[in-house]
């Protein structure tokens, strides 16, 4: 006979295999909890962050968009290890040899990424130094320069980004420097990146300064790098093309279409950004916007839905100043306007908007929502209406333009309110121009943004309404896509 005891046991053993396999399961579930919360820390733990009590006090307003603008810089700094990978001396801080400004378009369909040849001769606003102190503003100095003017690592990223800034009249939102260690470990997580040599190449022409031609370090056509080689890639200028940034930043949009194409192949999920994370971190210096893997990896996944064939890379519009490169305008400006405004480099709307019904075209932003923080402003008076000074330098100051001359218009035959600009300024004269309707935008080249005052502005009527200049044919018929020949393209001058 069984006692209640005995059967109670039994009962027990009958339910012990159900209760096991819940605690294997809640075991599971706790263990991977925890594993995912350490990984998160060591991440966290890894991630180094630059000051951002260096970045300037005038910087260009945030558009109204849910768009982004990412300026990724890639170091070729010599210290914390990276002298095994690029030789020279292991103290060097670096210059930024490598950047581009990557702009994610309200809609998250499209990207485009804006290559800065290493040599374009801008103006370097004021960069904070580690006593504290400012420099001084430098013109017409080379780009690459700005990340070593704050003289550590934890400034020069704030230098670069007021530089870009000063350039585009965009604002950015984020900025992450990748060193050689970094990239290096980022190609050897995907499983090697797909590229393409014009031509076989050699140790010389990574260093043309040896006196043989050394070593077969690529042969001519497709093949999978990753490691030292994928640097030696993006790396190698003399021997290709006519030897110049120009034709290595074709080299290294190539790289990184096979390089997105390769990660959005393998899927963009958590899961797999995590072992990408895990390397990069090592390595990167971000914003403290991005200071934590969470924010690092949200702002990954943001990005799976950009398709390759809108992903596209082009250079900044340049032209050779001797030894150096110029930026061209009004059509650097005619791109950074489109970007400001949501348009892609074929004119297609981004901003993600829903159009009117009808196909009727979307009102203007009310002027209330206008902000001139950190832009100044001359006004001209172009006609005779001597009322029309104090009526504009009002409308300005009341929305933050800073006025810092008014005075008669030398000729003007006053017709019309003209916004002068000058060189990267087209987005702050675009904003201005939101309080005068129907002014027109003209680029005169300099420093600075004048208003121009016609006689439309004294009864508030319009001329015809200022329309968004298109972007040079020339700049987008050079456009490469994610999805494009990776052999397609590769070099500038002879031998492309």
């Amino acid at each position: 006979m069984t006692t209640i005891r005995g059967a109670r046991t039994a009962k027990g053993r009958m339910r012990s295999p159900w209760r096991i396999a819940l605690l294997v399961a809640l075991a599971v579930v706790v263990l991977g909890t925890v594993g995912l919360g350490w990984i998160y820390l060591r991440l966290n733990s890894s991630i180094h962050t630059f000051d951002s009590g260096g970045l300037s006090k005038h910087r260009p307003t945030a558009g109204p968009s849910q768009s982004e603008n990412v300026l990724v810089i890639g170091s070729d700094a010599r210290n914390d290890g990276n002298s095994s990978l690029g030789g020279g001396d292991a103290n060097d801080i670096g210059r930024s040899d490598t950047a581009f400004l990557l702009h994610i378009y309200a809609d998250h369909k499209h990207a485009l990424a804006v290559s800065i040849p290493r040599d374009t001769l801008v103006t370097i606003p004021p960069c904070k130094l580690p006593d504290g102190s400012w420099t001084k503003t430098q013109t017409k100095t080379m780009f690459n320069a700005a990340f070593s003017v704050g003289q550590t690592d934890k400034g020069n990223p704030a230098c670069t980004q007021n530089a870009v800034e000063q350039l585009t009249g965009l604002r950015v939102d984020h900025t992450v420097v990748v060193d050689f260690k970094g990239f290096a470990a980022l190609t050897s997580v995907v499983g090697g990146v797909r590229v393409c040599l014009p031509q076989d190449v050699y140790e010389k022409d990574l260093d043309p300064n040896r006196a043989t031609l050394g070593n077969l370090l690529f042969k001519k056509g497709e093949q999978t790098v990753s490691g030292q080689q994928a640097l030696n890639y993006v790396r190698i200028r003399h021997g290709l093309g006519d030897g110049s940034d120009i034709g290595r930043i074709k080299r290294q949009q190539a790289f990184l279409s096979s390089l997105i194409k390769k990660v959005k192949g393998n899927g963009i999920t958590p899961t797999n950004l995590l072992p990408l994370a895990d390397a990069a971190t090592k390595s990167l210096t971000v914003d403290p916007g991005l200071g934590t893997a969470n924010k690092l990896i949200s702002f990954a996944m943001s990005l799976k839905d950009i398709d390759l064939h809108n992903t596209k890379f082009v250079t900044l519009p340049w032209r050779y100043a001797g030894e150096r490169v110029a930026v061209v305008e009004p059509d650097a400006s005619n791109l950074w306007a489109a970007l400001k405004a949501d348009r892609t480099i074929d004119g297609t709307d981004a901003s993600g908007r829903k159009q009117p019904q009808g196909g009727a075209s979307e009102s203007p932003t009310p002027t209330r929502n206008v902000s001139g923080a950190g832009i100044d402003v001359a006004v001209y008076n172009g006609t005779t209406m001597s009322s029309l000074t104090p009526k504009a330098v009002a409308a300005l100051t009341e929305h933050g333009f800073n006025v810092t001359v008014t005075a008669r218009a030398s000729s003007h035959d006053g017709t019309t309110t003209v916004i002068e600009y000058g060189a990267g300024l087209k987005p702050q004269a675009e904003t201005v121009a939101r309080l005068f309707p129907g002014a027109q935008l003209d680029f005169i080249g300099g420093l600075g943004i004048n208003v121009v005052l016609g006689a439309p502005y004294a009864t508030g009527s319009s001329s015809a309404p200022a329309t968004p200049t298109a972007v040079p044919s020339w700049v987008t018929d050079d456009a490469r896509s994610a999805d494009d020949d990776p052999c397609s393209n590769l070099t500038y001058g002879s031998g492309g």
